[in-house]
């Protein structure tokens, strides 16, 4: 067993700047990431993408990335990259499997920096080849330069399709069409929030761009798209998409990424029982936290999306405020010091968050997203359908886990990332309760699959305390 002070999991934006205000202070720090080098998804392969024309064509927000990961790397924490944490124990105990080998590690407080999740959309036909999530053409296009080589059909809301099409249209790929879903009304809804984004006047500039970007490249839009279905045999052939009150139509397509919005990664607070909150706003939990990012459990903090989706800038600033408030916690500063250090992060911080109640009222996902077909598979890992999940909420109005162990949704390898959210709004809807009476899934221990071989390795010598 290996101790430290922190122990922060994830080095994307925000566990990156936790680790440098920490550091600042002198604290032993361990940085353990699955993936293979820092970034996170919005900086994912910077340090070999950037000097490339591919990083100049992601833009100037990717390139950005550089001086942070730079910045990381300089600082002096330890860093694990291909690191998973699958389980965590309060004290706190975290378990870390690496290179095939697992191993805990003692730390005396823990920041947890794991980001967000593309919200799942089942709909008819998504687990098809061929279907895939705009973040993970994203992921392919970062990190490997692949464009599809046939035109692509994109459906969904929020900028990240915007961002994903001017990406892929820069880098030589081919877009069919963008299915819009974003429903009729939302503009006059997210207006009442303008006076407090205009502090954010350049991000909505980009929206606005990418919007015009897509029109000079005439790409195909079809605005306040309701449903969409997914047809073929063995994989992706066809689409049909019905408009808000309009008819079907279809379409011939042979790769369709869709995209309605992020929720954070709360699997691991869940497991140590932090209290968490319904956000009506973004239609999803996230962890009570308080103005540092200390959650219910003294000593836990969560940082960046994963506290509530705000974005990469936002979620630098929190991590800055995490490091700091261990810091002071641990006695490496005073708070009065840490406080007058924490102040300039505030201040952006709250110029972020200002702007996130317009995008939240704009990109409200639209209802067919919580309700799909009872055809529709829901849970991909135990392949259990809308209609079996509605044909057992009538019976006894039982909630999330006792629909769990009726059905078995939520017990395969993704423990409910995939469809926990979809879930509870089924059953809600079934049952005519909102979906927070409902609540998530109980997390079971590990939190990622672990084989018996790494469950072995803990009771090595080498690994002993």
């Amino acid at each position: 067993m290996s101790a430290v002070d922190l122990l922060i999991v994830g080095a994307g934006p925000a566990g990156m700047a936790a680790a440098v205000a920490a550091r600042r202070h002198g604290l032993d720090v361990l940085v353990v990431d699955d993936q293979p080098a820092p970034g996170g998804q919005i900086w994912r392969s910077v340090e070999t993408v950037a000097a490339s024309p591919r990083g100049a064509r992601l833009g100037d927000s990717y390139l950005a990335g550089t001086a942070r990961a730079a910045a990381f790397r300089g600082c002096g924490a330890a860093y694990e990259p291909g690191a998973q944490l699958w389980q965590i124990e309060p004290g706190f105990r975290a378990f870390v499997t690496s290179g095939g080998k697992a191993r805990t590690v003692s730390a005396r407080a823990v920041i947890l920096a794991t980001g967000a999740q593309e919200r799942p959309v089942p709909f008819p036909g998504w687990t098809l080849p061929g279907v895939l999530t705009v973040g993970a053409g994203q992921i392919l296009l970062k990190t490997a330069d692949q464009v599809p080589e046939k035109p692509v059909w994109i459906a969904g809301s929020g900028p990240l399709p915007l961002l994903y099409i001017t990406q892929l249209l820069a880098a030589g790929g081919k877009v069919a069409g963008f299915l819009d879903t974003t429903p009729p009304g939302r503009l006059g809804a997210a207006l009442r929030h303008l006076p407090a984004a205009l502090g954010k006047a350049g991000d909505l500039w980009k929206g606005v761009a990418w919007t015009l970007a897509l029109k000079r490249a005439g790409v195909k839009m079809v605005k306040h798209v309701a449903e969409i279905e997914g047809r073929g045999e063995g994989r992706l052939q066809s689409l049909r998409y019905r408009r808000q009150g309009g008819t079907w139509q279809e379409t011939p397509a042979e790769v369709l990424l869709v995209h309605e919005g992020l929720v954070p990664s709360i699997h691991a607070p869940l497991a140590l029982d932090c209290k968490v909150e319904w956000r009506r706003d973004q239609h999803c939990y996230a962890p009570v936290l308080d103005g540092w990012g200390e959650s219910s459990q003294p000593g836990l903090f969560v940082a960046g999306d994963g506290a509530g989706i705000a974005g990469a800038i936002a979620a630098e600033h929190r991590g800055t405020l995490a490091g700091l408030a261990v810091a002071a916690r641990l006695g490496a500063v005073s708070s009065a010091m840490a406080e007058a250090e924490a102040a300039p992060a505030r201040k952006l911080l709250e110029r972020e968050l200002a702007f996130r109640p317009f995008l939240d009222a704009l990109y409200e996902p639209r209802p067919q997203v919580f309700a799909p077909p009872d055809e529709t598979v829901v849970c991909r890992c135990e392949e259990v359908t809308a209609g079996t999940l509605r044909a057992r909420a009538a019976v006894g109005r039982p909630g999330t886990n006792q629909v769990k162990a009726f059905t078995r949704a939520g017990m395969g390898p993704c423990q409910g990332r995939q469809c926990g959210y979809t879930v509870m709004h089924i059953l809600g809807g079934a049952q005519n309760r909102p979906p927070e009476a409902l609540g998530f899934y109980r997390i079971r221990p590990p939190l990622k699959p672990v084989t018996l071989g790494e469950l072995a390795a803990l009771e090595q010598p080498d690994n002993a305390a």
